[in-house]
């Protein structure tokens, strides 16, 4: 008789469940036996969970297929709400039909997980582009023009071009056909793709901002107006990487010979 230890190995080797050997595997009277059997069962569940939440965020790209249409960037921004550092935008367009498990809205995905999912996505995808609006921009022409820039800049630095956009609840100024999705991070696993890009690219350019300007917790707050951040501003500064168009650094420019201005 097979030990719990060689039955467990098993289990780990089927992946299907009208497996034969699970039948088999379930005469085993044993508790230990039967527990490792209940886990593959929610494991199996788990997995026809996350297939249908995939197949749903397929939506949108599945009816540009039906169309003809293989080539579909998504589109997606982070850093629009932050004191500090630059709107960054990606464009990523994955290969038809691609799912890459617990890829979802950034902000749904537990930070811890996203470099891996990153670099899925990155192996897989058939073209990625990046696009980065500092903050000297973002004060220039406000932040919602700045991460329509952003966006160009990432579309334009695609390797190939795409036949139809997916962008989250934004419209571009590009001749390329578009859908504008509301939440479309949450809806589009082409803009969740470039959501998790765009996310791991600004949080390693605020790192490195944190080790440039100490004091203000950029490596964790990323820029958005923290206690800690506050704190560093009203005691080291404002810096060439905050928006002086935002409040509060806005004001605190304001007062005469200010003591804030670091820039």
């Amino acid at each position: 008789m097979a030990t719990i230890k060689e039955i467990k190995d098993l289990l780990e080797t089927i992946t299907d469940k009208e497996d034969t050997r699970l039948e088999e595997l379930a005469k085993d009277t044993r508790a230990g036996v039967q527990a490792l059997l209940q886990k593959k069962h929610k494991d199996f569940l788990a997995e026809e969970a996350e297939d249908a939440r995939l197949e749903h965020m397929l939506s949108y790209e599945k009816n540009l297929y039906a169309q003809g249409i293989e080539l579909i960037a998504g589109i997606d921004e982070v850093g629009r709400g932050p004191l500090a550092g630059p709107v960054v935008a990606a464009a990523v367009i994955l290969p038809k039909g691609c799912k890459i498990r617990f890829l979802n809205d950034s902000k749904k995905i537990p930070k811890s997980k996203h470099q891996a999912i990153y670099e899925e996505i990155m192996d897989q995808a058939v073209a990625v582009g990046i696009g980065i609006k500092d903050s000297q921009v973002i004060d220039q022409v406000n932040i919602y023009e700045a991460t329509k820039l952003a966006m160009l800049e990432a579309l334009e630095q695609l390797a190939v071009r795409p036949q139809h956009l997916l962008i989250d609840a934004m419209r571009l100024n590009t001749p390329i056909a578009q859908t504008s999705i509301i939440k479309g991070d949450a809806n589009s696993l082409s803009i969740a793709a470039a959501s998790i890009v765009a996310k791991v690219t600004r949080d390693c350019l605020m790192a490195e901002f944190e080790a440039k300007y100490p004091g203000y917790d950029f490596a964790k707050n990323a820029g958005y107006g923290t206690a800690k951040h506050l704190e560093g501003l009203h005691e080291k500064g404002v810096t060439p990487i905050h928006r002086k168009s935002f409040e509060p650094i806005k004001s605190m420019l304001k007062k005469k010979g200010s003591k804030y201005d670091r820039t």
